[in-house]
């Protein structure tokens, strides 16, 4: 059986059904058959595995192993509570396992590339699970290709396949029969799921999809790999493996002390194991995890798509903002404000299609374009779709024209050369129509068209036409330009071969600045985040619009893509800090100016969307495509998406990077300082000898109540402006800094001085009761410390009720709490004493001490601040 780089067009036809794609009904019914394009995960856990693999860790391991010795003991009640608290923590991380990978499936889902297909007769944009073989694309520059498929047309196509054949130049595609067998790489009448079209257009059969694609191949021969863990979990591992150390230490010091004061071998094993379990936070990864994903999901709902955990980490410790101009601090709704022609400025609706130079202009506007409008929506880019809208309102049938006129041959628009050329049959002659921009269309033209017929251009008219271009440039006007020439020889178009124009006239279009983009800029530089315009757009009309959005103030800078070519490394380094606008810029340029600021130290966020910008977001720590207008390469390039295109939402995804970083921070603060309180009661008891202060049950319970559920609330709190008023945050910084320190520190010895109260007062009723008080202060202590580590604010200011989950998760821990101090069977197991009125006062009002202190100390702090920014102002 042939292969579909060997069958004919007539064979791919009989083959596929059609050469011209498929009906919805037919799509639809493939797609059950087939199943959807996508490469399936062979490396996904299963629920099962994912839940043994929580008993991997040394401690549990360990801990088993007591349980089992106690059992044998006939300890039962002690080996059945362990066994249960280790299955709950076991339950509790598969299920903050499978939250967090439902969480990112669902960011893949929202991220997935999209692709243009012909269904209907009808270009359509859907997303690329959804392709069959059969269906008919349509690929253009920066387009990622979405299936495996043979070429039926072709405009000059090249395709970047390295991903699949680690070839790094672009293949020049053909649409001619392949006979014999020929590897992947040899195959040019093909194009390749994964492989990016950076230069022309082609209509493609798919004649694969899913696994059953080249790259469906592969990924199904590789090994498993295990998961990337961000930069975050990284070191959060490396200071929980230290950490580990320290308590284990500790723990072996304190089963040396209750050995030599006389306890039984067995008892001091365990409950210096249950020591150790409960005072390292072994929750903590899965909670980095949990409260990241959660953080990413609020995001998605303000239109910030992240693709990768580590990225959030990063937003919130950016310093400076590359970011285009159209669309991102523009609002990307282009409208034709003047018109240029035969020697005269006209308005829109004064234009004229009977003018033979004007009517040239708007077929011009139609034919050399590549975007449609299907059913009210526009598909393609917003420039040309607003010179489509704008010449449909002049009463030209733009439909009634392209399916009168063929497209014969096209230069597809690239950045460096800044132009678009088509070539068509129009009057009974071949033309050629050209556009972009004007310093670009100058160079190439001989002629002029005016109301007396084409003449010879004349350096005045170039001066005029300059002249009049940089007028609508300075009002921050996108100004186009067209041009157009005969083919009688039929010469074939090539790049050489654009030159030798008769230049038909400007049209030049507003985009004005979203009203968000002013207030945005400047909440990013209160946040110590310096944002710079880096765009293909003229210089002037380029500053114009910087000027509105504040990005361009006095004193300030703007250069060109020109300019910069000519700069040294020093000279730029020198200039840096004072140039906010880079006007015509190249892929290259964009890299260079990343590479300054990071050169610098800086982290650097950049925006693009199309197939050039896609170095420049790899370079950048932080890659932002465009969800709208993006190409489905930049997407594939960036580190987040914006769903919306706006400036606005870069700022809100720092402000929530430096969210989720905080809360996790807090997280962390919480876990520590209540362990470290227990671990000060237990090594002052044991080095005093007034007895143990705990049972081991016991510190398994309060591990179990009072780490995952508060910790997570914490990670869950919400947002504050406040945040955007700090510096970026260093991301070599350590999470151990003197503040952090000083602040566990202070926190872990009043929850220790607490306990240790209840355990002393205890002691007048027994040790058994001692011990109670001890294990119900700590807890309680500790629930309501969670409160604290929610923010640094008082709860007065940070608002009580704001953070819903921290009152859930104080709310559970109280129940499960009262349940074991009051319902006997619990109290059992946990081996706590019955508690009297005067004991559960105590209790309550030592466990509440802590907090109470905090928050004064917090709120006195506010009140002195309060005053001083009063007398200030």
């Amino acid at each position: 059986m042939k292969e579909a780089y060997q069958l004919t067009k007539e064979e791919l036809a009989e083959q596929y059904g059609s050469l011209s794609g498929h009906t919805g009904t037919e799509a639809e019914q493939l797609l059950q058959i087939c199943g959807e394009n996508k490469i399936e995960d062979s490396n996904r856990k299963g629920v099962i595995v994912i839940f043994l693999e929580q008993f991997k860790d040394m401690l549990v391991i360990i801990l088993i192993a007591a349980a089992i010795v106690s059992m044998i003991s006939e300890n039962i009640e002690s080996s059945i509570v362990i066994f249960a608290v280790i299955i709950l923590n076991a339950i509790l991380g598969t299920i903050q396992y499978v939250r967090a990978q439902k969480s990112l499936d669902s960011l893949k889902d929202l991220s997935s590339p999209r692709a243009k297909v012909v269904r209907n007769g009808c270009v359509e944009e859907i997303e690329s699970k959804r392709i069959v073989p059969g269906d008919l694309l349509l690929l253009e520059a920066g387009d990622m290709v979405a299936a495996d498929g043979r070429i039926i047309e072709n405009y000059s196509i090249m395709v970047d396949e390295s991903s699949l054949t680690g070839e790094s130049t672009p293949v020049e595609k053909e649409d001619i029969v392949i006979t014999g067998e020929k590897t992947p790489g040899d195959r040019i009448n093909m194009v390749f799921s994964g492989s990016l079209v950076i230069y022309g257009r082609a209509y493609v059969m798919v004649t694969a999809t899913g696994m059953k694609t080249e790259m469906g191949k592969i990924a199904f021969l590789m090994s498993n790999t295990g998961d990337r863990k961000t930069p975050l979990q990284k070191s959060l591992d490396d200071f929980s493996k230290k950490l580990a150390l320290l308590i284990l230490i500790i723990s072996g010091i304190v089963f040396t002390l209750r050995l030599v004061q006389g306890e039984p071998l067995l008892e001091s094993i365990m409950f210096a194991v249950a020591l150790a379990v409960a005072a390292i936070p072994e929750a903590l990864a899965s909670i980095v995890t949990i409260v990241q994903s959660m953080g990413t999901r609020k995001m998605v709902a303000d239109n910030a798509i992240v693709k990768e955990l580590k990225a959030v980490e990063s937003l919130g410790c950016v310093s400076v903002i590359c970011s285009d101009k159209t669309g991102t601090l523009t609002q990307n709704k282009m409208t034709v404000t003047d018109i240029y022609a035969d020697g005269d400025v006209i308005l829109p609706q004064e234009a004229d299609v009977a003018n033979p130079v004007q009517k040239m202009l708007f077929y011009n506007a139609v034919l050399n374009n590549d975007s449609s409008v299907e059913d009210g929506k526009n598909i393609g880019d917003p420039t040309e779709t607003c010179l489509l809208g704008y010449v449909e309102k002049c009463g030209i049938n733009i439909s009634e024209i392209r399916h009168m006129l063929c497209r014969k041959g096209e230069i597809p628009f690239d950045s460096n050369r800044k132009l678009m050329t088509t070539e068509y049959e129009f009057e009974g002659r071949d033309v050629v129509f050209t556009k972009g921009a004007t310093e670009v269309i100058l160079n190439k033209i001989t002629g002029i068209a005016t109301g007396q017929g084409c003449r010879e251009i004349t350096d005045a008219d170039v001066q005029n036409i300059a002249k009049i271009n940089e007028k609508f440039s300075e009002r921050g006007l996108r100004v186009l330009a067209f041009a157009y020439k005969d083919n009688p020889g039929r010469e074939i178009l090539t790049v050489d071969s654009e030159a030798g124009y008769i230049f038909s006239g400007l049209m030049a279009m507003t985009d004005p600045p979203r009203d968000e983009s002013v207030t945005a800029v400047a909440d990013a530089a209160d946040a110590g985040i310096r944002t710079v315009m880096i765009t293909g757009d003229h210089k002037v009309t380029a500053t114009a619009i910087a000027k509105q959005v504040g990005i361009f103030r006095e004193g300030d800078r703007a250069v060109t893509g020109e300019e910069l070519d000519r700069m040294s490394d020093e000279t730029l380094n020198g200039m840096l800090e004072s140039i906010s606008v880079y006007a015509r810029v190249s892929p290259e340029n964009k890299i260079r100016i990343v590479d300054a600021w990071q050169r610098r130290g800086k982290i650097v966020a950049m925006t693009g969307d199309g197939v050039n910008d896609a170095p420049a977001l790899r370079k950048a720590d932080i890659g932002i495509a465009m969800g709208i207008t993006g190409t489905e390469v930049s997407k594939d390039a960036a580190d987040m998406i914006l769903a919306d295109d706006n400036f606005a939402t870069i700022v809100k995804a720092v402000l929530y990077g430096r969210n989720v970083y905080r809360n996790i921070i807090n997280s962390i603060q919480f876990l520590l300082s209540g362990n470290f309180g227990a671990i000060l009661v237990v090594l002052f008891c044991s080095i005093a000898a007034v007895g143990s202060p705990f049972e081991a049950v016991q510190l398994l319970f309060i591990n179990l109540l009072t780490d995952s559920l508060p910790a997570l609330a914490i990670g869950m709190e919400p947002s504050d402006k406040q945040l955007l008023k700090d510096k970026p945050r260093n991301p070599d910084d350590g999470i151990l800094s003197k503040y952090f320190v000083r602040r566990l520190v202070i926190h872990g010895v009043m929850i220790a001085g607490v306990t240790l109260t209840a355990y002393f007062i205890g002691t007048v009723y027994g040790h058994r009761m001692a011990v109670t008080m001890a294990f119900a202060t700590l807890t309680l202590a500790r629930l309501f410390h969670g409160f604290n580590c929610r923010k640094e604010n008082s709860l007065l200011r940070a608002g009580i009720a704001k953070n819903k989950w921290s009152l859930v998760a104080f709310a559970i821990g109280v129940l499960l709490l009262a349940a074991v101090l009051f319902v006997p069977v619990f109290g059992r197991l946990i081996m706590v004493e019955a508690l009297k009125g005067i004991q559960i006062m105590w209790i309550i009002l030592l466990a509440f001490i802590p907090t109470f202190i905090i928050q004064t100390v917090r709120m006195v702090k506010e009140c002195v601040m309060q005053r001083k920014g009063e007398k200030n102002g």
